[in-house]
């Protein structure tokens, strides 16, 4: 099923990247099945944050918490590769969880890659 991310939210996760560099930036995607709607930038807690990233455990439990406490729904993650190369790295496939969350990868050039570990293992994108 196709994922739906808006022009600006796929720019404001951009721009994180950019200031993140040379360090990976993270952060978590809200929205429904069908469209991301927000997203968050966490902290890269990793102890070599210019070649991998790891999603601060504190603020994935808190947006579970708001979750089941009414709050936008947990999609997925996101990160970039500030190399520019928007591919899954081994250390990318081998952390992703077959959960059907979504992962997106942000690299140089406005180029971007969105995948569904799970059912099928590919997510088709549209923004808009």
């Amino acid at each position: 099923m196709p994922v739906r991310i808006p022009l600006a939210v796929l720019d404001a996760i951009r721009r994180e990247a950019v200031l993140a560099a040379p360090h990976e930036a993270c952060g978590l995607l809200f929205g429904s099945d069908s469209a991301i709607s927000s997203y968050q930038a966490v902290e890269n807690v990793d102890e070599a944050p210019d070649r991998h990233f790891e999603i601060d455990p504190a603020a994935l439990f808190a947006a579970l918490r708001a979750e089941r406490g009414g709050g936008p729904k947990l999609q997925g993650y996101w990160h970039s590769h500030p190399g520019g190369d928007a591919t899954p790295s081994v250390t990318d496939a081998a952390m992703a969880a077959p959960d059907g969350k979504l992962w997106l990868i942000v690299g140089g050039s406005h180029r971007h890659r969105l995948a569904r570990r799970g059912a099928g293992d590919s997510t088709g994108a549209s923004i808009r």
